[in-house]
């Protein structure tokens, strides 16, 4: 069974590289819907999937992070990254471009993460991520699955370089949240047999 869940954000970017000129050299924002979309063939004590009320924790946290925020590439010139954090105290470093491919592939990764660090505590079973799809425009989205978040070809994303600013992260009702679940072992293998 697959359970979806919707989350909105409103974001700024540059996608250098691309073939539109407007994206790829000037600043520019959207309004984000993004859709988590878990599954299991197991429901829990209260005969769901995954209780809605336990995205609102940190999958909801981490997907906020990006709301009224800058996100850059690690790979920009380093003078515009430097320029854009001293005008913005929201901002969200990552190691790939944030196009709409690469939101829903860090956006996977992120709530794989959070489930495969979550302890299960009301019959929950083999909960998965079945896939993330990050609506950029009201006409287009990108879709995420299991093989394109770990997918080499499409260039391997180490969640441990993805940076949150300290605004952000003050935010959050655990700040070290992040740090946390990267240092944290996983309880289980988030990925299906």
């Amino acid at each position: 069974m697959i359970i979806r869940k919707l989350f909105t954000f409103e974001n700024a970017h540059i996608v250098r590289d691309c073939s539109t000129r407007r994206c790829s050299e000037n600043i520019h924002g959207h309004s984000y819907t993004i859709e988590v979309l878990l599954e299991s063939n197991y429901l829990d004590h209260g005969q769901m999937v995954y209780d809605f009320s336990l995205m609102k924790r940190q999958i909801k946290t981490l997907i906020d992070s990006f709301d009224h925020a800058i996100t850059l590439w690690s790979g920009d010139e380093q003078g515009y990254i430097d320029a854009m954090k001293a005008h913005s105290n929201r901002w969200i470093e990552m190691p790939v471009s944030p196009s709409a491919e690469q939101f829903a592939r860090v956006i996977f990764l992120m709530v794989e993460r959070v489930l495969a660090c979550t302890q299960m505590v009301n019959g929950e079973r083999e909960v998965t991520v079945q896939s993330i799809i990050a609506h950029e425009t009201q006409t287009g989205y990108a879709q995420a699955f299991q093989a394109d978040a770990h997918s080499p070809l499409m260039g391997s994303i180490d969640l441990e370089k993805i940076i949150f600013s300290s605004q952000v992260q003050a935010e959050w009702e655990d700040p070290q949240l992040w740090e946390k679940l990267l240092s944290h072992t996983p309880t289980r293998n988030p990925t299906k047999v």
